[in-house]
């Protein structure tokens, strides 16, 4: 069979992954945090990208919105009907500089000017009377004074302390001589979240020169510390450490604690005979075994609940079905300075300049499409 050259045409579907549809798809797996991280990072490589903050005047964009244009809310009706059934709000802030109109003006007059000398005449008197009382009841405190108590540095400490500090305030009391002292430091840096003493105590005798019944002597001090069972080196230790603070440890108990692998295979014939007590009794110290805290750490676990912002807000309508709409907090905003551009480019002499500038509109370009087609693809999969 010979081999010769011949030329064939195909036709075939292919899908082209391309740099902008791969940044599209790495946008909409991105969390609403790493996203804002992600468009900053853009802010400050890209010069023709903007932050746009809502105002109208100044905006030297496109006028493409990636958190406005598919926010999915309800058009406003002019008339102050939001689209949802109830009445837009109303602004009524007051421009400090411009004087008040005469039906805006207000019913009580706050006037500070006050002569000692003069009398007051009949028309403020008569004011003065009618204006209510609470309205005079702060006057003075007002001029940055701690005397109210608001602005006292102490009502903004923490109440909440941790276990170092904790066990620091009873170690400093307690333990007199200061290289027991230290000892007990390094003792409490190794404890781990439950409360338990992780690595060896030789460890310590050795890094700090001391002898290691120097070592367990602190120790056993510490564990008499609050809360009962810290400092333990394993369950069992946790467990009659506990006990031993509430005066419940003797040797049937202890026994029980040390064959707590029976107890967890729950073969009560062999703890029985162990333990030299029949079943109820048995029963009654299982029951005080479990009434412990196998971790006695986590009592002083300060974890601050984050709040957690939606990316879709849904809110059911009066007459049926529900409005979803996106999150304007969690949607960045980012717009293509085309004025900015413009400028840049007409003074561009070289070939590098105009392809650098050309290439990062392109890219700003494709970013707000990308939050744009983000925020697209959320709505639709919500709704």
């Amino acid at each position: 069979m010979a081999l010769i050259p011949r030329l064939e045409l195909r036709q075939s579907q292919a899908l082209v992954m391309t740099p902008q549809l791969q940044q599209a798809i790495k946008l909409l797996q991105l969390s609403s945090l790493d996203l804002l991280a992600y468009v900053e990072q853009e802010l400050e490589q890209n010069p023709l990208l903007e932050r746009d903050d809502g105002g109208e005047d100044g905006l030297e964009g496109t006028g493409v919105d990636a958190a406005d244009d598919d926010r999915g809310e309800a058009e406003r009706d002019p008339d102050g009907d939001d689209g949802t059934g109830e009445p837009a709000a109303v602004d009524r802030s007051v421009d400090a500089d411009r004087p008040l109109p005469e039906d805006d003006t207000p019913d009580v007059d706050y006037d500070n000017q006050w002569n000692n000398d003069s009398a007051t005449d009949g028309a403020e008197q008569d004011h003065l009377d009618a204006a209510p009382a609470a309205q005079f009841e702060d006057w003075g405190s007002s001029g940055g004074g701690f005397e109210d108590g608001r602005g006292n540095l102490e009502q903004t400490l923490s109440d909440t302390i941790s276990l170092r500090e904790h066990l620091v305030a009873q170690l400093n009391m307690d333990v007199d001589d200061a290289g027991d002292r230290m000892i007990g430091l390094h003792l409490i840096d190794m404890l781990d979240e439950a409360g338990y003493l992780t690595g060896d105590v030789a460890q310590v005798a050795a890094l700090l020169g001391c002898a290691v019944e120097r070592v367990e002597r602190t120790l056993a001090q510490l564990q008499t510390f609050d809360p009962p069972g810290i400092f333990a080196r394993n369950l069992a230790e946790c467990l009659s450490l506990q006990l031993k603070d509430r005066n419940r440890l003797d040797p049937a108990i202890q026994t029980l604690l040390d064959n707590l692998d029976l107890l967890a295979k729950r073969d009560l014939a062999a703890l029985t005979r162990l333990c030299g007590m029949d079943a109820d009794d048995l029963a009654e110290m299982v029951a005080e075994i479990r009434a412990l805290d196998p971790k006695p750490a986590t009592t002083f676990e300060a974890a601050v609940s984050q709040p957690v912002t939606p990316d879709v807000l849904m809110r059911a309508q009066p007459g049926g079905g529900w409005i979803v709409e996106l999150n304007g907090d969690t949607l960045p905003r980012v717009l293509v300075s085309n004025h900015y551009y413009a400028r840049i480019a007409k003074e561009a002499r070289s070939k590098t300049d105009r392809q650098y500038i050309h290439k990062c509109f392109q890219s700003a370009s494709w970013l707000v499409k990308s939050l744009h087609q983000r925020a697209t693809t959320i709505l639709k999969v919500a709704t």
